[in-house]
């Protein structure tokens, strides 16, 4: 389902009817090998994943498996998507988490699931490649461009680049397409859009993510002077490098999503439109959590005091803050259900909306959102105003 359902039972008032979890994402390790400045688990405002269980014990575990299933049977669902995350998901062993696939995958059969791993790549070995593709799980990874690009956030704790290990990761991805899943970028305004666009390319990931830096209202993004949206300049750019290859050499989720959305389209991501939040966050301690990002706002913005002993996935849907999170337009802000672009906007990601005791504003980077959606509203204006010039 991508849309939230109203039903009006008995002439009372319609209410919402809860949009069931499809992608689940598994903390099965809760530290990470690299210390990367701007990481919304151990360096923005919540940083209690430090004193998380440091592994997703067996019987927590075997625990989820079987809420999960619940869930899926419950809703009727035919696939699913699973996510093995942490901190750093391979330092539990690429041995471990091909297990976990296949004990998720027995869960939820005969429904589907896709299965994947979101890593920073320095472990990445051809042995473990090689276990994760034999177990059908689709690998992930965080790259921020060249070296100096990446090497300016994403460190080791000494120092130490962490480079070379994950243009190796990426160099054995491209050469097993049927486990590389793409690659993720965080924007770096210090980076040239177009040059860190074709670096991501040369590893030949089938899609790219872009993704602004987690901030918000009362941690506001790092703006460098270049005028009142520099992340919508830089994002603009990167969008033409990427439309104005013929053939385009790989997807770019945010670019293809606000295309899909200005044709009239339903999102299929939070970052951007008005569709319910459908993931849902198992800690390594068992506790139920909203979307992780949520962490870089404030101390205990991901809790919902619900565990997968205790508590039904079910239960989850009618936490208060996921009900928030799956009413569409009427969790804007006015100023933002009055701007023409709201429907593809959405408000941008629910976490770079918060200020202090509210979500409900518009996001930190309003003015790059317009600046981008005007930007590619205008490149589409244009291309589809020549396409019969071009027929004839």
């Amino acid at each position: 389902m991508t849309g939230t359902v109203t039903v009006a039972e008995g002439g009372v008032a319609a209410r919402p009817r809860p949009v069931p979890f499809s992608e689940f994402i598994l903390k099965v390790h809760s530290r990470c090998n690299l210390a990367c400045d701007y990481c919304y688990m151990y360096e923005l405002a919540d940083r209690s994943a430090l004193s998380d269980p440091m592994l997703m014990a067996p019987a927590i575990f075997d625990h989820a498996c079987q809420r999960i299933r619940e869930h899926v049977r419950a809703h009727d669902q035919t696939d699913v998507r699973i996510v093995l995350h942490g901190g750093e998901p391979l330092l539990v062993g690429a041995p471990n988490l091909a297990r976990m696939a296949d004990r998720l995958r027995e869960a939820v059969a005969p429904s589907q699931a896709q299965v994947s791993v979101q890593t920073n790549g320095t472990l990445l070995t051809p042995r473990a490649l090689s276990l994760l593709a034999d177990a059908r799980v689709r690998v992930g990874v965080s790259l921020d461009g060249d070296r100096t690009s990446n090497d300016r956030h994403r460190r080791y704790a000494s120092g130490r680049s962490s480079y070379d290990e994950v243009d190796r990761a990426l160099r054995l991805l491209a050469e097993r397409p049927d486990s590389y899943a793409g690659v993720l970028c965080v924007v770096d305004l210090a980076a040239d859009p177009r040059e860190t666009y074709e670096t991501l390319v040369s590893y030949r990931p089938p899609m790219v993510d872009f993704l602004l830096p987690h901030a918000n209202w009362e941690a506001p993004p790092p703006r460098r002077g270049d005028g009142p949206s520099p992340y919508g300049t830089w994002l603009a750019a990167a969008f033409d490098a990427w439309y104005d290859t013929s053939p385009r050499l790989t997807r770019v989720r945010l670019f293809e999503e606000l295309i899909n959305l200005l044709f009239g389209g339903r999102s299929r991501t939070e970052s951007l439109g008005l569709s319910p939040v459908a993931a849902v966050v198992i800690n390594t301690d068992g506790a139920y959590e909203q979307v992780d990002t949520l962490r870089s706002t404030y101390p205990g913005a991901v809790g919902t005091d619900l565990t997968v002993f205790t508590d039904s996935l079910d239960d989850v849907l009618r936490h208060p803050a996921v009900i928030a999170r799956q009413v569409g337009v009427e969790a804007l802000a006015a100023s933002c259900r009055a701007c023409p672009v709201h429907r593809v906007c959405g408000a941008g990601n629910y976490p770079h909306r918060y200020r202090e005791g509210s979500f409900t504003n518009p996001s930190v980077y309003c003015p790059d959102l317009l600046l981008l959606i005007a930007h590619v509203q205008r490149r589409l204006r244009a291309d589809l105003a020549a396409m019969p010039r071009e027929r004839s």
